[in-house]
């Protein structure tokens, strides 16, 4: 069976209850805190259970949601998500995250790349942008592998390890997503005649 979530490496899937597990342990690892905002208080496992049994059920809205990524073992080992999207004027940005343990085995980009595929082939939106800040060396590395474009650079925009850091801002655009990733990923579903899909209910 076909699947616009499913990659070479890794698939994108909701998040489902159990998955606090994987939250608790990257809420417990500093370098996974910092590059995504900041090192927060110590969290409790009820608190991080009650939080992602909200996320399993809360519907999306503004097109912004939160996937788990698994391997092929269906074992997560990361999450990305979307925000800050503007159907308007088809620009939106995202998150993502992969545990210090699965990293390097090429999850990130292949969970990008079937995120991007998604809002620019189905969603219609037609620009990512993404901000990164300067210390993140891996996550610099990984979009300009991606061929993003470093559009700027906010100085002095996030305070960690007793210093001001830049945030350096990424982007790209769907033509460039279609001419350097989209063949990366598995041939892309399209609509059947073959295989009607059902009448919708009435």
């Amino acid at each position: 069976m076909a699947s616009i979530w499913q990659g070479h490496h890794v698939r994108l899937r909701a998040v489902e209850p159990e998955d606090w597990t994987m939250f608790h342990e990257a809420n417990r690892d500093d370098q996974v805190s910092r590059a995504a905002e900041r090192i927060p208080f110590p969290q409790s496992r009820e608190a991080v259970r009650r939080w992602t049994e909200q996320t399993a059920t809360q519907e999306p809205t503004n097109d912004h949601f939160r996937w788990v990524l698994v391997d092929a073992d269906d074992e997560p080992v990361g999450t990305i998500n979307t925000h800050s999207c503007d159907r308007h004027s088809g620009t939106f940005s995202y998150g993502v995250a992969v545990l210090p343990a699965a990293q390097g085995r090429g999850y990130a980009p292949e969970a990008i790349r079937l995120a991007l595929r998604y809002f620019f082939a189905e969603l219609g939106y037609q620009k990512t942008t993404v901000h990164v800040y300067e210390f993140n060396t891996g996550s610099r590395t990984l979009h300009e592998a991606l061929g993003f474009v470093q559009e700027g650079r906010l100085r002095r925009m996030v305070f960690t390890a007793d210093r001001h850091w830049d945030t350096l801002v990424y982007g790209l655009t769907k033509e460039e997503f279609t001419a350097t990733q989209a063949a990366e990923l598995p041939p892309f579903p399209s609509p059947s005649t073959s295989h009607p899909a059902p009448t919708p209910l009435a």
